[in-house]
């Protein structure tokens, strides 16, 4: 992590115009870090920065960029740096500053690159937007089974550079079938006459170029991996993907389901780079859906508004009544889109998740009804705000308590999978949605059984 000692000095030297200074410190940093103070510090020249970087260096950097800094960086080039930068990326980095780019300026770049590179980058833009395909690189390094360890080293340190990681050799057929995978440090443990065969065992892990990325997900998780070999449905080897995209991936996924669960839409940028108006559109469908939902609520009390008007004493404890059920609806959802994210619970395990969460919301609404009982026989000890007829109105408050509870812990748990089942994203069952839901219902469920508890007496 770049200092803040650093930062200033940085700052410093840029604002100084020190450019022999500003290459020896940029020296002593890593490329990730440097593109974290670039990114984080968008105010200063980052232009200069790159007129001291070696070659190597500053491709690297570029790939850690956001992407307007990217822009930024690539408009400023000449023909020439904008064709090297383009070529020397790597090909996941590339597809993902490519994807985002309009229809013109990505036929501009595609121009601008080599055949082969050209072939890649279309080859890899193919692929669906959420596929693995889209997020693996054609830099790695494959073997054939006959060769020796020392024909294989010999050419690893040949090839070797271009490789997105060398952790692992991939052992493919003349026509370029995956056949395995094997460590680097298992080809440093034996003879050099041995053969690349003698090391196979045959148990590789891979993955499919148009499988969704949440594959990729489960299976580094899995297998406790650093890169994956990706290939076609035959079995052809395509690419690999390696930690550093599955990273990105979970970061953005769970950003993603974290704002979907506050009720509103993901974001397509980091907060601070989001206009106010885009921020404002995002969220205003979902309030408005959720607006339109709690006009539900004030129906249903319209509804019993003979009950309310005979009893008001009862309009006490409507927020008591919603907020609970809200709340358990809302622990149940969090908890359950949280285990299938983690592949924990399915859509197979769904009756058992009922009865879970049938058992757990019955013993919490008991508990939060016994308390909201006590809550009136107290009251009633150091006062008659609940009248004569607080035995009954503490059934009706104790009662409804834990009927709205169980409801809110079974449509909390059961409606993400349901979305799931439906093909759709269970985040979108947020923490807003679900107490809208049981807030009407709730409302519904008071007057009724204060109508029947109720009575002859306060009714």
């Amino acid at each position: 992590m770049i200092s803040t000692e650093e930062k200033e000095i940085f700052a410093e030297r840029l604002f100084s115009g020190n450019l022999y200074k500003l290459k020896q410190l940029a020296s002593e940093i890593s490329a990730e870090e440097l593109a974290e103070y670039i990114n984080g510090y968008k105010e200063i020249d980052f232009k200069k920065i790159f007129q001291v970087l070696d070659p190597e260096k500053a491709i690297k950097t570029f790939e850690n960029l956001d992407f307007e800094i990217q822009m930024a960086l690539l408009r400023s080039f000449s023909v020439e740096q904008l064709s090297s930068t383009l070529n020397q990326i790597s090909p996941d980095d590339r597809t993902a500053l490519f994807e985002q780019l309009p229809q013109e300026t990505l036929q501009r770049y595609l121009s601008l690159l080599t055949d082969a590179e050209r072939k890649t980058a279309n080859q890899l833009l193919q692929y669906p937007e959420d596929s693995i395909g889209r997020l693996m690189t054609t830099d790695f390094i494959s073997v054939r089974p006959d060769w020796t360890v020392q024909q294989t080293l010999d050419f690893i340190r040949t090839y070797g550079k271009y490789s997105e990681t060398m952790n692992f050799i991939y052992v493919t057929d003349e026509q370029g079938f995956l056949l395995d995978d094997i460590k680097l440090n298992q080809l440093l443990l034996v003879p050099l006459d041995s053969k690349i065969s003698d090391l196979m065992e045959e148990h590789y892990v891979s993955l499919q170029a148009k499988d969704d990325q949440e594959t990729a997900i489960d299976a580094f998780k899995q297998y406790n991996r650093e890169a994956l070999p990706v290939t076609d449905f035959n079995g052809l080897l395509l690419g690999i993907i390696t930690i550093d995209d599955i990273v990105d991936v979970i970061e953005e996924e769970d950003t993603e389901d974290i704002q979907k669960f506050g009720g509103t839409e993901a974001l397509e940028d980091q907060y601070l780079k989001v206009s106010v108006r885009e921020m404002i559109n995002k969220r205003a469908v979902w309030l408005v859906i959720l607006f339109v939902g709690e006009t539900l609520t004030a129906s249903a009390m319209g509804f019993f508004k003979t009950e309310l008007d005979k009893a008001v004493i009862l309009a006490l404890f409507v927020p008591l009544i919603i907020s609970s059920g809200g709340n358990s609806g809302s622990q149940a959802a969090t908890l359950i889109i949280r285990a299938m994210a983690l592949g924990e619970v399915t859509l197979e395990n769904w009756w058992q998740v009922t009865k879970r969460e049938f058992a757990s919301g019955l013993a919490l609404g008991t508990f939060l009804g016994i308390l909201g009982f006590l809550k009136v026989l107290i009251w009633t000890i150091f006062s008659d705000v609940y009248g004569e007829h607080w035995l009954l109105v503490g059934l009706t408050v104790g009662i409804t308590l834990i009927g709205v509870v169980m409801f809110g812990t079974l449509s909390g748990s059961l409606f993400p999978l349901l979305l799931k089942r439906l093909g759709k994203d269970p985040a979108v069952s947020s923490a807003p949605f679900i107490a809208t839901l049981v807030d009407v219902t709730g409302i519904v469920l008071y007057f009724t059984l204060a109508y029947f508890i109720l009575k002859g007496t306060l009714l």
